[in-house]
């Protein structure tokens, strides 16, 4: 391993980093129950309304600790390589996409985000935006804006009675199905492995059937390879004539031009979209371009399915919660890229915390270094995933200083912290 690549801490000392010198930054108006959390612990906290290029990144991590982001900010390759310290990286919301999380693992730090805290919100606004697309809520709306009055009946519907198709029966999605079948729809779904059904949802093998099976369909797939364009115009054309599309997942799952084809020929009799294979970094005036802008019956909203303020403090709470215990406890628990360890302190003993890659051999070098010191451990637990190795050890005071120092010149570590 290249010495570039070897991560280790200059301020790592025979004893715990103090708290008030861990930075941490958090981009894209984080909720303030996350700062206050990371605050009250005592460390140094940043916190920016807005997100930053990769270029403004490349900077700021050098002497940070801590990132935390939401969607806008990404985190490639060359951010990574300038982040000497960074002990994790928070995507505060679901996905993390947005962070190189492959190389991240291979260099040793784990990703973290909140995959349920938002369900609800987004679960709400699907059901909301279906009400409002059977009943032309939106080109009503905009009638009414510029002083029409076009009082009828005809093409509005309610939404009892008819079948909802989901595709992606995950936590949003069963989430969806429980709420649209309290309002009296008939609930079915698509999924690429058998999922238990909530009620009486029923899952359907494949996606064209179900799809011709709906008045409404709803997506909630993740951004795989797998799902990128995966609703395009065969996908679209097997839809119900006069159905509707809702897209609140990811923005490259809908060939929009197809979705708006299918809009002007009154195949689709309308969609709500929230998500868009490219979006505004920021906000502000005339920066949104789409070939869905003047669509009829088309509902739009500029990706806020998780934006709600019960959503956001509870994703503030989650993910502040995951990195108090990645920093005081070394607990990796709800990695998305990082072997799981979570191990209760034992009083009393220093805590070794030892990132190394996963090659063959190196426990074992840890083990010996371990019984030459004459450390007398309390409790280890290793774990591998990908690239990287993870070992949290609890041993008496003594050792650590010197298990530490022997550590860190294995050729395979990547870094070693104590904690205590």
């Amino acid at each position: 391993m290249a010495p570039e690549l070897k991560r280790k801490r200059e301020e790592e000392q025979d004893t715990s980093f103090p708290k008030n010198k861990i930075k941490v930054l958090l981009l894209e108006g984080v909720s303030a129950v996350g700062i206050k959390m990371l605050q009250d612990d005592g460390f140094q906290v940043e916190a920016i309304k807005t997100a930053m290029t990769e270029e403004e990144l490349m900077e700021k991590v050098k002497d940070i600790h801590i990132l935390g982001i939401r969607s806008k900010t990404t985190v490639p390759k060359k951010v990574l390589d300038n982040a000497k310290r960074m002990l994790a990286i928070a995507c505060f919301c679901i996905g993390t996409d947005q962070v190189d999380w492959r190389y991240a693992n291979s260099i040793g730090i784990p990703v973290f985000n909140a995959p349920f805290a938002n369900t609800r919100s987004v679960a709400e606004l699907i059901i909301g935006n279906i009400v409002g697309l059977a009943r032309k809520i939106g080109d009503c709306t905009a009638a009414m804006h510029r002083g029409a009055w076009f009082k009828q009946a005809v093409g509005c519907y309610e939404i009892r009675g008819k079948t909802l198709g989901l595709v992606g029966y995950g936590h949003i999605g069963a989430q969806v199905s429980v709420l649209a079948e309290s309002m009296g729809m008939r609930v079915i779904y698509y999924d690429v492995i058998p999922k238990l059904p909530m009620g009486n949802a029923t899952q359907v093998l494949n996606l064209k059937e179900m799809m011709g099976m709906s008045d409404f369909v709803s997506l909630h797939v993740p951004n795989l390879t797998s799902t990128k364009n995966m609703i395009g115009e065969e996908e679209i054309q097997a839809m119900k004539k006069g159905s509707f599309l809702l897209n609140a997942s990811r923005g490259n799952v809908v060939v929009i031009p197809a979705l708006a084809k299918a809009l002007k020929s009154e195949h689709l009799r309308g969609c709500y979209v929230d998500v868009f294979p490219l979006e505004p970094g920021k906000n502000g005036e005339n920066l949104f371009e789409s070939e869905l802008r003047g669509c009829p019956n088309t509902l739009m909203t500029p990706h806020v399915g998780g934006s709600t303020e019960e959503a956001q403090a509870k994703i503030g709470e989650e993910v502040a919660s995951t990195l108090l215990k990645v920093i005081n406890t070394g607990s990796t628990h709800g990695s998305v890229n990082f072997p799981e360890v979570d191990l209760p302190v034992s009083p009393g003993n220093h805590r070794i915390l030892c990132t190394h890659e996963n090659v063959p051999g190196v426990l074992s070098q840890i083990n010996a270094i371990l019984a030459a010191s004459g450390a007398n451990i309390s409790q280890q637990f290793l774990s591998t995933k990908d690239k990287i190795g993870y070992v949290i050890i609890d041993l008496n005071s003594e050792a650590s200083a010197e298990v530490k120092k022997k550590m860190t010149e294995l050729a395979a570590v990547l870094r070693v912290r104590v904690l205590h």
